[in-house]
């Protein structure tokens, strides 16, 4: 496991699987101007966690240039809640499943990250699961271009993470991306996928005895 973030202390920074997040989302003020008064669509994405020898592993994909939303951009699996879901878990393990081809019985739910807000008009619920390292990924190309993963050390150091201010429908917008990992130099991990993982990087901070 991570010498830095071991499972138990991911357990201690999520939201428990038996109390579903239900508040707005944090980053709604950031762009509340942009999506309106709409009704959200719920979505959920699996944020899986692989256990390596060198220490936790986030499994990311790359989307195809061809979706309708978020094209060619890194991301984690997910989609909108389908009414056929049993709840937001099942939905995140249904669209990973169906995206990488993650058998539900190789992914272990462990809690849930704060919901947040895209700009396309979907509130997201990161469910955050620990992957069997056994598992090995089957895209499907309609959706996902490849699959990787970034060492979770990398992504929760603060030196790997800026802020891009810029100018967006008549006011300055704060996005946020990571600097190149080396484990995949050529992806670049910014907007709602760094999001999510700056939130991971939060609630882990907090979580994190003195």
């Amino acid at each position: 496991m991570s010498p830095a973030w071991p499972l138990s202390a991911l357990h201690d920074a999520l939201h428990p699987l038996h109390a579903v997040p239900t508040q707005a989302p944090w980053n709604h003020e950031e762009l509340s101007d942009l999506i309106g008064d709409a009704a959200a669509v719920e979505a959920a994405v699996l944020v899986g966690l692989v256990p390596r020898e060198t220490g936790l592993r986030v499994l990311l994909t790359r989307r195809t240039d061809s979706l309708r939303h978020h094209a060619g951009q890194v991301s984690f699996p997910g989609g909108r809640v389908e009414a056929a879901d049993r709840d937001v878990v099942a939905a995140a393990l249904r669209e990973a499943e169906e995206e990488i081809g993650l058998d539900a019985g190789l992914a272990t739910p462990l809690g849930f990250l704060d919901p947040l807000i895209t700009i396309t008009g979907f509130r997201v619920l990161p469910v955050v699961a620990q992957v069997a390292p056994d598992f090995v990924p089957m895209p499907d190309p309609g959706e996902v271009a490849e699959v990787f993963e970034v060492d979770l050390d990398f992504l929760m150091h603060p030196d790997n993470l800026e802020r891009i201010d810029m100018d967006y429908r008549g006011r300055v917008r704060h996005v946020l991306q990571f600097r190149r990992p080396p484990q995949a130099p050529e992806q670049r991990i910014w907007g709602v996928t760094a999001s999510i993982l700056f939130n991971l990087r939060e609630r882990l901070a907090h979580a994190r005895p003195a």
